[in-house]
């Protein structure tokens, strides 16, 4: 019955996707305000013909939140899918194929900006509902919340939840906003790392100076913000910071083996990413570096003339944004005080520097002994055909710490993307496979989780 309506849907079911993705609901630039409000207006508009009731565009001091439910009996398990319709800048534009925001297909995936991240993967959620109002086969209640400020920290989600506890009333978190190993070895994330995101700032002389009449008697702000920066990790690519690694927890060694266990070719991945060697701190596996453990990188950096030709000037600030992902037991504004104080303290007399914090996240760590994993786990199996694979995700979803805190639930982690989808990056992609399979798998987890709830 699943099968066979999206066979018979297929088309529009694509159709829609590539509208949602049409709209440039770029957070991040103020610019794009009028298409985020039309975005909210889409997603509402396509929940309520989907079937879900008290549809509403919930205003915030920020970008709208959109919620909907669908409640066929108060003594069935609730299921609460969240996602995000806000998206990354799709910069640099001159690296893109074909435009960011003219969903493309190509070799059987979805190329545009949001296509994974998160369009495509919440909008399944939405499309698995209409197919179960559709065929009559929604085993539980089901409540959504999509909101379009998850790209810049979700900085008003936590005043809505707190102001909505008795609203948001559900009995697990559904999100696919992940990725899987592969279509062939399918996978759930039972882990997420937190974010310490900041901006820095290396301040000089009072204005740009002619880097021939000033140069070698004026620090160049350029010259240290990269000095300061480079100290951040020493011969080992461990990082620096006093105190940074004081409250991680270290994988024992059958957690370490076990995590090594999953499917993993370091050639095909050094092949993908067009690199001779990888990098990273000593002592770990990619699979380790990239889940469990705690890293510093430089998401931007730039100062003085960048412009088309020749400007010799000696710039007089530079800067950089910065973004620290963390695991469990570290804490986000912890480790934004620590890094405050070590920039502040690296800093030569001959600049001036301003740290910036902009947003953050804890780290969470997901149940797998839970009804709500086993629902999980069962759909894809069914789904695959395999049993997934469980494995550690190295990105950030504040709000899943936040609904443990607030709501006192717990989430499982059902995404659909591939870690070679170029999420925030040129030519973003989502393979029509993924998405459809999304949808198939989808009512199979809200018809095991009723079961299994049932049971108990």
């Amino acid at each position: 019955m699943i099968k066979q309506y999206i066979e018979q849907n297929k088309e529009r079911l694509l159709d829609e996707l590539f509208d949602l993705l049409r709209f440039p609901s770029i957070s991040a630039d103020p610019k794009y305000n009028k298409s985020i409000l039309q975005t909210a207006d889409f997603v509402a508009n396509k929940l309520t013909k989907a079937g879900a009731d008290d549809v509403e565009i919930c205003i915030t001091p920020g970008y709208p939140i959109v919620y909907g439910q669908k409640i066929i009996d108060d003594k069935l398990p609730t299921v609460l899918v969240y996602g995000h319709y806000d998206v990354q800048p799709p910069d640099p534009l001159e690296l893109w194929e074909t435009p960011p925001f003219e969903p493309t297909i190509r070799d059987g995936k979805i190329y545009a900006r949001g296509a994974c991240d998160d369009k495509g993967q919440f909008y399944m959620h939405i499309k698995a509902f209409e197919l179960m109002m559709q065929t009559n086969s929604l085993p539980c209640n089901i409540k959504f919340m999509i909101e379009g400020e998850e790209e810049i920290g979700s900085s008003n989600l936590s005043n809505f939840v707190k102001n909505n506890i008795s609203r948001l009333k559900a009995d697990v978190v559904l999100i696919s906003d992940t990725s899987m190993l592969s279509m062939e070895h399918p996978s759930l994330e039972t882990g997420l790392r937190g974010l310490s995101y900041l901006e820095v700032e290396v301040i000089g002389p009072n204005r740009d100076l002619h880097s021939g009449v000033y140069g070698g008697a004026v620090a160049n702000p350029a010259t240290i913000l990269a000095k300061m920066i480079a100290s951040m990790h020493d011969e080992d690519n461990h990082i620096t910071i006093p105190g940074f690694y004081d409250d991680v927890l270290e994988l024992s060694p059958q957690e370490r083996q076990a995590l090594n266990e999953a499917p993993f070719n370091e050639e095909e991945y050094k092949q993908d990413l067009g690199l001779n060697e990888l990098w990273g701190e000593n002592g770990y596996t990619t699979i380790e570096r990239t889940g469990t453990r705690p890293t510093l990188e430089v998401n931007g950096i730039w100062g003085g003339y960048i412009g088309e030709g020749a400007k010799t000037v000696l710039p007089s600030k530079a800067s950089a944004k910065i973004s620290m992902r963390l695991v469990p037991n570290q804490s986000s504004e912890k480790i934004t005080q620590l890094f405050t104080a070590h920039f502040i303290k690296i800093a030569p007399p001959y600049v001036k520097v301003k740290v910036t914090p902009h947003h953050g996240g804890e780290p969470v760590v997901t149940p797998t002994d839970s009804v709500a994993f086993r629902a999980a786990e069962k759909a894809i199996e069914v789904s695959f055909g395999k049993k997934p694979i469980p494995t550690r995700g190295g990105g950030s979803i504040p709000i899943v710490a936040l609904f443990e805190e607030i709501l006192g639930i717990k989430t499982v982690l059902m995404g659909f993307g591939l870690d070679s989808d170029a999420l925030h990056s040129p030519n973003e992609k989502y393979d029509i496979f993924n998405y459809y399979k999304g949808i198939e798998t989808i009512p199979l987890f809200h018809k095991y989780f009723a079961e299994l709830s049932i049971k108990g």
